[in-house]
């Protein structure tokens, strides 16, 4: 996060502060100059520029603000503000002949005798240098304050629309993910329509209840307990159909029904368990699913998902190209979580498919990465 700008009122005051000592600083540079030259006009160009510098600053200082405050455009602000410096500077000029010619005790006079005509020619150079020089110490600062407000801006509507990107991806995943869940189980309901009509008919009703939950709800987040009551009546539905073939199992730790996770995250990686894993064991197998909060040393609590079965193992080649469940579960995290994790391990005694998440919970804030982020 960046610092927030300062108040208005003290940027200004902090350039009127760096304007006056810049000038100030010229001044003594000057008049040091002119001492070491030997050309004994020292107190007068001393004097000229401790009279130039209230004279010209204070109606630049009143032209800027008044030109920023009604919002004026930079060439209107810089074109009144070349005029006041040029009209304060000849004015100055001509009150500082005047001085020197009937005042002399007041402002020594140079050597050679001072003309109306000539000091405020000078004045009016003299102006515009004052000009240049607040323009060095207010407008360039102003200027840079201005870029980095509109970088800031600019940066932040990036953002914006790299989570809006994101959460369209997001939403895409998901009406995706959910015809390809109803195709599978309606394919596994359809084997006992000849068979078991009855239990057929039960199952479709099933599928319903759980259509109507999936439908229902367009939150992307939901508690770890609505998902698995969830999968639960889905297991139900695999369980029917594959009598006798097919097992689960269910341990939930205390804590965890309470934590957030994205709608649907698990159902892929129990029926990728179901379909490649437990079905494939002789004499029927057994899908495990177990949910644990962890506490590293150092860091927040986090929620650990396994789903374990009992199948032959996954063969070491990489999924086919039309392999939807893991890829689309792997791509919601990358997009939902900055440190969330997917990991498979495989061997001739079955496959484990751990996620680990940041333990959120309801009513916590949910951070969305972007797609920058996501890719990195």
């Amino acid at each position: 996060m960046s610092a927030s700008p300062s108040p208005p009122h003290t940027f200004r005051w902090k350039r009127l502060v760096v304007g006056v000592a810049i000038i100030s600083v010229l001044a003594l540079t000057h008049a040091a100059a002119t001492a070491l030259s030997g050309d004994g006009v020292t107190v007068y160009w001393f004097a000229f520029w401790l009279l130039g510098v209230p004279v010209n600053m204070l109606p630049l200082f009143v032209s800027f603000t008044w030109g920023t405050r009604r919002r004026s455009g930079p060439t209107q602000t810089l074109l009144t503000t070349l005029a006041v410096a040029a009209f304060f500077g000849g004015i100055g000029g001509v009150g500082a002949c005047y001085l020197m010619r009937h005042h002399p005790q007041l402002l020594p006079p140079p050597p050679r005798a001072p003309t109306y005509l000539g000091h405020a020619g000078f004045g009016v150079v003299f102006g515009v240098l004052m000009c240049a020089i607040w323009a060095l110490a207010f407008i360039y600062p102003f200027a840079l304050e201005d870029a980095r407000l509109r970088a800031l801006e600019a940066e932040k509507l990036k953002l914006e629309a790299e989570k809006l990107r994101s959460s369209a991806e997001l939403a895409r995943l998901r009406t995706q993910l959910e015809p390809h869940f109803i195709l599978n189980t309606l394919n596994a309901i359809a084997g006992l329509t000849t068979q078991e009509p009855q239990e057929a008919r039960r199952l479709i009703g099933c599928l319903g209840d759980l259509l109507r939950d999936v439908l229902h709800d367009a939150d992307e987040m939901q508690t770890l307990g609505d998902e698995i009551a969830w999968l639960r009546r889905y297991a139900e539905i695999l369980e029917a159909r594959h009598a006798g073939s097919l097992r689960f199992r269910w341990e939930l730790a205390r804590g965890t029904h309470d934590v957030l996770l994205p709608r649907l995250l698990l159902q892929p990686l129990v029926e990728n368990a179901v379909k490649h894993g437990a079905l494939r064991r002789k004499g029927g197998g057994q899908v495990r699913i177990q949910a644990t909060l962890t506490k590293p040393d150092k860091g927040a609590p986090r929620l650990v998902c396994t789903v374990e079965d009992n199948g032959p193992g996954m063969a070491a080649t990489p999924p086919r190209a039309g392999a939807f469940g893991i890829r689309s579960v792997r791509r919601r995290i990358e997009l939902k979580y900055t440190d969330g994790t997917l990991r498979i391990d495989s061997s001739p005694e079955g496959t484990r498919t751990v996620l680990d998440l940041p333990c959120t919970t309801a009513g916590e804030p949910m951070m969305i990465m972007t797609a920058g982020e996501a890719a990195r």
